[in-house]
């Protein structure tokens, strides 16, 4: 019998894989075909509704340009990522506290059934991104009329 040190981080990178595998994601490779457990720098706060006509996704994103901002939609999942850029070091500026994260950021979402991805809608304005997934018109309920014999 021989022994063997354990490893803390091999034990989470296995329960990265067997995630990754359950929902189809693709992991990072590192060296040697191992897979890096890679974790977002930060996540903008975002906010979910829904009404009649449709699934509203408001995400927070303060700082960053709209040019910074991919939003995408394939596999009845919607993706949003980008990344806050850190300002540029001045030699004449001195920081007391940095609190604002920076870098990338990937938020996904599993897309309703009864939306309609071929008529999503994304618009950027004053740091909030608003996502609009329109109902496909055969989810919609309709009124259906009764008449008496």
């Amino acid at each position: 019998m021989h022994l063997v040190k354990w490893d803390p981080f091999r034990e989470l990178e296995d329960v990265s894989t067997r995630l990754n595998r359950i929902f189809g994601r693709t992991a990072a490779r590192g060296e040697a075909g191992r897979e890096l457990l890679k974790v977002a720098d930060w996540m903008p706060s975002v906010d979910i509704s829904e009404t009649a006509a449709s699934y509203l996704i408001k995400a927070e994103i303060p700082g960053v340009n709209k040019e910074d901002i991919k939003v995408t939609i394939q596999d009845g999942m919607l993706t949003i990522q980008g990344e806050r850029k850190h300002e540029k070091e001045e030699k004449d500026k001195k920081f007391h506290r940095i609190e604002r994260s920076y870098g990338s950021f990937v938020r996904s979402f599993s897309v309703p059934d009864d939306a309609d991805e071929s008529a999503v809608k994304a618009e950027f304005n004053d740091g909030m991104l608003n996502v609009t997934l329109p109902k496909s018109e055969k989810a919609k309920a309709k009124a259906i009329n009764i008449s008496v014999s």
